[in-house]
């Protein structure tokens, strides 16, 4: 009997499956694939990169003849490093110049096996394939050795997307075992830490000591060696200077890994850590240093000479910026401080003095020809007509406040807010200076400044062209003495009108005064521009214009406004000039460059010691001129060089005022030196509205005078200020020998001829011998000095001496000729007994 709802258990109904046993075998074999992918392409990837699909490997060959970019460095007479010119700023050490404790620094921290290896440490292999290659963690590191890291500084890594990073190992694995056949450790270490990163644009360990230590890596100590291999890790981020407390940690870190690492014991780790940094901080990078204006100038002179002088071993042309030249100026690296210290202070408060003359008015309007032309010259302006925006876009922007920081001389870099259009009206309203300062007898520069802020004006006005004014006289006065004029010839101070040039010519005097007779050496000495012009038209246009072409000139008007400085020269070719009046005729060429050496120190030109000169004038006639230059200094436009400055030394020289004030210049030397100052505005429309603020005594004297009085104050040049000029000889002397100003016209030759003015010297002469005899025996007989005692008969001297200045009012016996005043003194003297008493 069936049971109704009942089951049947006899086996049709099917059982269910079982659960399948775990398939590891399987899933290992999977494993076993993906590695033995990852090894293959791995292979392919290694043979790929051996084989150069990814790019050429460097055989050995070239690994030997590695090149690192190199920092030219440039060094003034005195041996001190002036500046560098670079791309990287980079300067080569060999390994024997660094110190032993920066190599056990490097090696405890970097690559502790380093002497253990070939090129890569098998430990670390295997971190690096999963970390670095699989993973693409570029930050884990830990696995490059000091080789490799050296191929990677020297072949810098290339963008390949996914496989930047396997491919970079891969080939900077086969680039160290190479260097490792090529190189000895020693040397690998060397060229590693000369082309590592310091961050700063300052590559090498040798431009890194001297940039943070003010030292050479032979003479680092422990703890400053550790700080710079921990900047190694992130240079940016553990730099010394602008974050000590990192770059101090790190520091710390280096010096448990060479304690770690037995160099140095526990304790002096721990006695070093606990100094503070001692960072000397030294920036001298490509525009920053000492004579920036003059290393811009040498630049283009190394530039042609290395290009006209290629190499001897393959004949490619040299390179300033990454070859490691060594070049040798004659830049006095203390003359030059002196000078830019000297533009610095005077430069500072003539500003200010400026700024305050113009407060109230007006020096620039935004429509005016210098500020157009200014605008259309800046940066900001082509970088937006760049992008393609229209002028009056442009104008918009221009016209728009935005802040910005901007120089001044109180603070650099001063924030403030103005528009592009105020800045370019700021900066164009600066009063700029140039300053040169060169040895006499060789023509070597010793100082050299083009400007106020070579940061941020670039313009060098030691070679910029400007009007030279009154400096530019004594070579018209030289070439009239040259023609045989006298020098106590008396010329009128009077408004003369001269015809037959282009047009018709009326010098006026720049104080409007007038009146009285100069003679040439009160013409120069007063500068006075009629008596001049008048001077010139003696002399000759022609013959003058010749003359003073042999000074140097290349481009000078032939006209009469010559005598003025209506020529624009540059300040180099007017110092130049003036080295003939103190060489005593022969014009002295300037020398800057003296020698060019390579990296390795062989010379590559040794300039020539020997000056070029050439004769301008005969030695009688400069003699003349320095006496009469003297004067100015003595007495007359830059009498304040010994009023105002102290200055006790023979000096001559000669101020000059342009029109309207737009150029100050003065021209100084010395038995020894030669040296000239001129200071204006970039645009001529920058300048004094008065004589008294805007001449050249007053504007470009100072800088003259601070630079000389600094370099007097120096023990190595005090014996400059002995040096005297050759005195004219005895008939030049007294050809000059007579008042420089006389407001009544000079008696005639005919009422007192020269022979009579000879008979009249040697009874003065006579006069003057029996003083001396008197004056010894009163020395004798009681004692006395006979400088303390004054001789009557001393008035001879003074008449002899008696020279009215302009302005002057003098009695009625000063208003007589020097001759005829001496006549009487000789008629009254014979009148009067032997004893010496006065006439009255």
């Amino acid at each position: 009997m069936t049971m109704p709802n009942s089951q049947d258990f006899s086996g049709s109904q099917q059982k269910p499956p079982l659960k399948p046993a775990f398939a590891w075998k399987k899933w290992l074999r999977y494993a076993g694939y993906g590695v033995a992918a990852m090894v293959g392409l791995a292979l392919l990837l290694f043979v790929g990169v051996w084989l150069g699909l990814f790019g050429r490997l460097p055989n050995e060959k070239d690994l030997s003849n590695v090149r690192n970019h190199n920092a030219s460095r440039v060094y003034s007479s005195d041996g001190v490093l002036l500046g560098k010119f670079y791309i990287q700023n980079r300067t080569n050490v060999a390994f024997e110049d660094l110190s032993p404790e920066l190599v056990n620094a490097l090696i405890a921290t970097e690559d502790a096996r380093f002497y253990e290896h070939s090129g890569v440490d098998g430990r670390s292999l295997m971190r690096v394939v999963f970390k670095s290659v699989l993973l693409g963690d570029e930050s884990s590191g830990g696995g490059s050795t000091l080789s490799q890291q050296l191929a990677k500084n020297l072949y810098p890594r290339k963008n390949l997307w996914l496989l930047t990073m396997p491919v970079a190992k891969i080939k900077e694995m086969l680039i160290a075992q190479r260097l490792e056949r090529v190189y000895s450790k020693e040397e690998i270490l060397a060229l590693y830490l000369n082309t590592v990163p310091f961050g700063e644009n300052v590559f090498g360990i040798g431009a890194a000591t001297q940039r943070f230590f003010s030292t050479s890596p032979d003479k680092l100590r422990v703890e400053d060696a550790a700080v710079l291999v921990g900047m190694l890790k992130a240079t940016t981020y553990y730099n010394p200077r602008n974050y000590p407390e990192r770059a101090q940690e790190r520091r710390n870190v280096v010096l448990e890994q060479l304690a770690k690492g037995g160099h140095i014991s526990e304790a002096k780790s721990d006695s070093l850590k606990q100094l503070p940094m001692g960072l000397k901080y030294n920036s001298v990078q490509d525009g920053e240093g000492i004579a920036p204006y003059f290393r811009d100038k040498l630049a283009e002179e190394v530039k042609a000479w290395l290009k006209e002088n290629p190499r001897k071993d393959d004949g490619h042309e040299w390179n300033l910026y990454t070859d490691g030249l060594k070049i040798y100026t004659s830049i006095d690296s203390r003359l030059q401080r002196y000078a830019e210290t000297a533009v610095k202070e005077h430069m500072k408060q003539l500003q200010k003095a400026f700024d305050q003359h113009w407060k109230g008015k007006k020096l620039w309007k935004a429509d005016d020809p210098g500020i157009v032309r200014a605008v259309k010259q800046s940066d900001r302006y082509k970088s937006l007509q760049a992008q393609g925006l229209s002028e009056s876009k442009i104008q918009e922007i221009f016209a728009q406040p935005i802040p910005m920081r901007v120089w001044n001389w109180e603070g650099e870099n001063q924030e403030m807010t103005m528009s592009p259009l105020d800045s370019v009206i700021y900066f164009n309203s600066f009063l700029q200076a140039g300053f040169m300062a060169m040895e006499a007898k060789t023509g070597y520069v010793r100082a050299w400044v083009g400007g106020i802020n070579h940061e941020v004006f670039k313009y060098d006005h030691v070679t910029a062209r400007r009007q030279v004014g009154s400096t530019f006289k004594p070579f018209v006065y030289a070439a009239a003495l040259a023609s045989g004029a006298d020098p106590c010839e008396y010329i009128p101070n009077e408004k003369v009108t001269f015809e037959g040039g282009a047009k018709d010519w009326a010098p006026e005097n720049a104080d409007g005064k007038y009146g009285g007779y100069y003679t040439l050496q009160g013409g120069l000495t007063n500068s006075v521009n009629t008596v001049s012009a008048a001077v010139l038209m003696k002399v000759g246009l022609g013959t003058a214009y010749d003359f003073v072409k042999k000074f140097g000139f290349e481009e000078i008007p032939r006209d009469p406004t010559l005598v003025l400085g209506t020529a624009d020269i540059s300040l180099m070719d007017m110092v130049r000039a003036y080295s003939a009046f103190a060489n005593r005729g022969e014009r002295v060429t300037p020398v800057y460059l003296t020698k060019i050496e390579d990296a390795d120190g062989n010379v590559l030109v040794d300039m020539p010691v020997k000056p070029k000169k050439y004769t301008v004038m005969e030695q009688p006639v400069a003699d003349m001129m320095n006496r009469i230059m003297r004067s100015v200094v003595d007495s007359g436009t830059a009498s304040r060089l010994r009023r105002v400055y102290g200055l006790k030394a023979q000096i001559a020289g000669k101020t000059g005022t342009t029109q309207d004030q737009t150029d100050g210049w003065f021209m100084g030397y010395t038995p020894d030196l030669v040296a000239g100052a001129w200071v204006g505005g970039d645009d001529r429309k920058v300048r004094f509205r008065s004589l008294g603020l805007g001449q050249g005594a007053s504007t470009a004297l100072p800088i003259f005078g601070r630079f000389m009085a600094q370099m007097y104050q120096s023990g190595k040049y005090r014996k400059w200020s002995e040096s005297v000029f050759e005195e004219p000889g005895v008939a030049a002397l007294e050809s000059m020998d007579c008042p420089m100003f006389t407001l009544e016209p000079p008696l005639d030759e005919e009422i007192y001829p020269e022979e009579k003015k000879r008979t009249l010297r040697d009874f003065i002469l006579q006069l003057k011998e029996k003083q001396d005899e008197r004056r010894r025996s009163r020395m004798s007989e009681y004692g006395e000095d006979p400088d303390l005692y004054n001789e009557p008969d001393s008035q001879a001297d003074s008449l002899l001496l008696d020279e009215p200045r302009p302005g002057d009012v003098p009695d009625a016996a000063k208003r007589k000729n020097k001759w005829e005043l001496l006549f009487e003194f000789k008629d009254k003297k014979i009148e009067n007994d032997e004893d010496g008493k006065p006439p009255h």
